[in-house]
């Protein structure tokens, strides 16, 4: 079907723009929403996995007999019963479920047991032995990289996952013209997601063959693909079906072991069997963001314009890729599309280390090189005796252009966004005049609206979306997207609605299920509202025009002068000439039977980026922009930092539904917030990771809350659907560096690793007296 772009400037709409209720809530606010771990099927068995206490280590010899034993036990698998690498990239192709040969970090899968219930499944875990020969274990990048023999995976010299080198314009050029250059080393600790959700996987192997797995997952159709893969069936005998998902960001948007070895152990068994993870078996199956250093150098010239950008960066991205490559590339391709730099050179490298897997993060790739880029920002723009909100505005692209690594930018609201958040912060009347220990700070953000390559490169499109309507009059959408909590199908529900004329309540919404609903690629990178929007957007279109065909035979009118508005279909010049649209309905339902459209989504050529090595990540479909400011307090004897309240101004093209946008936006806030001043993992020497669980892993609570204002900017992007872009992920990058620039402005100093802890203020302000008193 041909992608035509519905025009933006029409702003007489029923549904869209108006704040909504999810069409989930209630479910969820009443208890009845159905998560994975709450299903329960007949006869249904209890799995658990066994699980590794060294970082590095050979397996030597594995002995279950005394575990299968156990009265109530039915199965046990261990790595040779899953011998078949799989991954969520094409190049990363290097997980098994249960190890192989070897373990290579602390909490990797080793051996999966069934019972009958949970509490034998743990007993039989303890009667399994396991003996190991050590192995030299490298606990960072920097040991990772310098080994010279008994690399982590034989095929991965130096531990080097993937190293990239890129290199636009004249980047000695640019300094050589800038008034003054700065530059620094940044350092970040890996963090988790900490959704509220455990990953839980329940398997149904039947007599016939097929096998059905209820997951919490983003990504039901990559999940589908590495189950077929990981154990060997047609894909057609494959079924998955997301239930309800309590969170994500990032961390469930692959095959996981529970995935893999439920269905294993039902196979095995004939009955359904039930994996939930732990809290601390979360940390293990992680992905979250990786440990990284950013080395960055940064030029300027004294009217505020940036010349030049040089950023190293070096990730561990723990045992297997996962999404590692992409979040390398991400780190450098989105240095641009952001402000107007003509020369950018980037060398980054990904590291395999013996730790959990990293992987998507919301903001995935950008967030640690972004707060990198931001404070350097402002120190030039002191440095230079300007006002940092004013060099931003300074370095502004413009709509409809291509950056220096051929991303190419359609609609572009950074710079209202930065209006608007200096504006509504007071900005001019704060910055540099608050009180000493009270400071205010700037810091801005984007993030692509879908990636505009998929993860399995092809012509198949990216979002498929089919609509039914039938005799009862309501209106069926299909869609494989994965709802996780961020309103996406509420959002499609919004978008069919408005362009059929019908309330929202008549819409119903079938989602993820892999036998029933169409191929979507999941929810990751903001690609939801305009991939499956728009696909949404084209099926309802599809539909109409066959209504509107049978509308016209009856009012004796060309469809084109047809319009669907109030559940009528009018002549759009003479109102009074109209028929309800169920009218239409059974007039199409006599002739054709049940009305059936379909709609799919595939990025345009043009936004697919460039050629050299690496390009294509980095493209999206369009982007989002952000600018957050920060009011923040300062205890310069404590070094204790209270964040008092946050503006952030994000374009999100139109809003569809103001109220998720908002809710999205908050959301992406609230995890900055977590970033800048508490979150990180901690690991021994040996490699365990010492803080697994929601009370040791800080993360903030309702206490911490600052009062935050959302500002709603709106580009109208010419190519997304009614002309949104994305809303949940833009933001989060830009308010981690508004925190330490306010920091600065409070104290006096900068803060170069995160989190932004107390100890480290008072360890630099105690430099700053030292160096004073040398004075």
């Amino acid at each position: 079907m041909s992608q035509e772009y519905q025009k933006t400037n029409n702003t007489d709409f029923s549904v869209i723009g108006k704040s909504a209720q999810m069409i989930d809530g209630t479910a969820k606010v009443m208890g009845t929403a159905i998560y994975a771990d709450d299903i329960k099927l007949p006869g249904m068995l209890y799995g658990k996995i066994l699980r590794s206490p060294h970082a590095h280590a050979r397996i030597v010899r594995i002995d279950t007999s005394r575990a299968m034993a156990l009265l109530g036990v039915k199965a046990i698998i261990t790595g040779k019963d899953t011998p078949v690498k799989y991954g969520i990239l094409p190049i990363g192709q290097d997980e098994t479920a249960l190890a192989v040969d070897k373990v290579i970090y602390v909490g990797q899968e080793i051996a999966a047991v069934a019972a009958i219930t949970e509490e034998i499944a743990e007993q039989a875990l303890d009667l399994i032995d396991v003996e190991y020969e050590l192995l030299p274990a490298y606990l960072n990048a920097d040991a990772a990289m310098a080994a010279t023999d008994i690399f982590i995976h034989n095929d991965r010299p130096k531990n080097i996952e993937k190293e990239y080198h890129h290199n636009f314009g004249d980047i000695e050029k640019g300094f050589a013209q800038s008034d003054l250059v700065l530059e620094d080393k940044f350092s970040f600790p890996r963090i988790t997601h900490a959704a509220m959700e455990p990953h839980s996987a329940v398997a149904n192997y039947d007599a016939s063959g097929k096998l059905t797995v209820w997951t919490s997952t983003q990504t039901p159709h990559y999940v589908h693909r590495g189950l077929a893969k990981a154990l060997q069936m047609h894909p057609s005998k494959v079924r998955v079906i997301k239930p309800f998902v309590g969170g994500g960001f990032g961390g469930k948007s692959e095959t996981f072991s529970c995935d893999v070895c439920s269905s294993l152990l039902s196979k095995l068994t004939g009955k359904p069997v039930k994996i939930t993870f732990t809290r601390e078996e979360v940390f293990y199956a992680h992905r979250g963001r990786p440990d990284q250093s950013v080395h960055i150098k940064l030029g300027m010239r004294k009217d505020g314009k940036i010349t030049s950008v040089y950023v190293k960066t070096i990730q561990d991205g723990g045992a297997f890729c996962s999404y590692g490559v992409v979040t390398i590339l991400y780190s450098g391709a989105l240095i641009a599309a952001l402000y107007d730099i003509d020369n950018i050179k980037f060398d980054g490298y990904r590291v395999v280390t013996n730790k959990p897997a990293c992987g998507p993060m919301r903001g995935h790739g950008t967030v640690n090189v972004r707060y990198s880029f931001e404070v350097m920002l402002d120190r030039l723009a002191i440095g230079l005796g300007l006002d940092p909100a004013e060099v931003r505005l300074k370095n502004m692209l413009k709509p409809n252009t291509r950056t220096v690594n051929d991303l190419r930018v359609t609609s572009y609201g950074y710079k209202e966004c930065v209006e608007k958040a200096t504006e509504h912060s007071g900005w001019a009347e704060k910055r540099d005049k608050l009180p000493f220990g009270r400071g205010i700070g700037i810091g801005g953000s984007h993030y692509v609206s879908g990636a505009a390559n998929s993860i399995v490169r092809g012509r198949m499109p990216h979002s498929n979306v089919s609509i039914k309507i039938d005799i009862d009059g309501g209106v069926s959408v299909f869609t494989g997207t994965a709802e996780i909590g961020q309103g996406t199908e509420t959002v499609q529900a919004q978008i069919v609605a408005e362009e059929l004329g019908l309330p929202l309540e008549r819409i119903r919404v079938i989602a993820a299920d892999s036998d029933i609903t169409p191929v979507d690629l999941g929810s990751y990178s903001s690609r939801v509202t305009f991939m499956a929007g728009n696909a949404a957007l084209f099926a309802a279109r599809d539909v109409k025009n066959q209504l509107l065909r049978h509308a016209a035979e009856v009012l004796g009118e060309s469809p084109e002068h047809l319009i669907c508005k109030n559940e009528r279909i009018y002549v759009e010049y003479d109102r009074e000439r109209s028929i309800t649209f169920r009218e239409a309905l059974i007039s199409a339902l006599e002739h054709s039977g049940t009305v059936i459209g379909k709609g799919a989504y595939t990025p345009p050529s043009e936004s697919q980026g460039g050629r050299f090595k690496g390009a294509g990540v980095g493209p999206g479909v369009a982007y989002s922009y952000s600018a957050s400011v920060a009011d923040v307090s300062v205890n310069p004897e404590t070094g204790q930092v209270r964040v008092n309240k946050i503006w952030v101004a994000h374009d999100c093209g139109r809003a569809l539904n103001p109220l998720a946008v908002e809710g999205q936006v908050e959301g992406s806030v609230w995890m900055g917030l977590g970033q800048a001043l508490q979150e990180e993992q901690i690991f021994t020497p040996e490699g365990l990771t010492l803080n697994p669980s929601l009370l040791e892993y800080k993360s903030p609570g309702a206490i911490e809350s600052p009062d935050i204002e959302t500002i709603i900017v709106e580009s109208i992007d010419p190519e997304g659907p009614f002309g949104a872009k994305e809303a949940g992920e833009g933001s989060l990058a830009g308010v981690i560096p508004a925190i330490a620039n306010a920091v600065y402005d409070a104290v006096g100093v900068w803060i170069t690793s995160l989190p932004i802890t107390p100890e480290k203020i008072l360890k630099e302000l105690n430099k700053q007296k030292a160096e004073q008193k040398k004075k």
